[in-house]
């Protein structure tokens, strides 16, 4: 017996969204590109992640104080 149903419509129509999907996925990377080559470049030599950081051991954060007395 053969099926009653018409896989081929469904295949087309995922395709379709899957198309879609990338299109939009090109549209958001080429903005992001754009945003990029449009953003300022960051000032100054230092890395931001860093800045402010020496070598060796660091002073503990604020949030850490140990003594809520002083």
């Amino acid at each position: 017996m053969a099926k009653s149903s018409r896989p081929t419509a469904n295949k087309r129509a995922r395709e379709k969204a899957q198309q879609e999907r990338q299109k939009e996925k090109q549209q958001r990377r080429a903005e992001a590109r754009e945003r990029k080559a449009n953003a300022p470049p960051p000032s100054g030599d230092e890395d931001p992640d860093i800045a402010g950081m020496r070598p060796g051991p660091q002073p503990p954060p604020e949030w850490l104080d140990l003594d809520p007395a002083t």
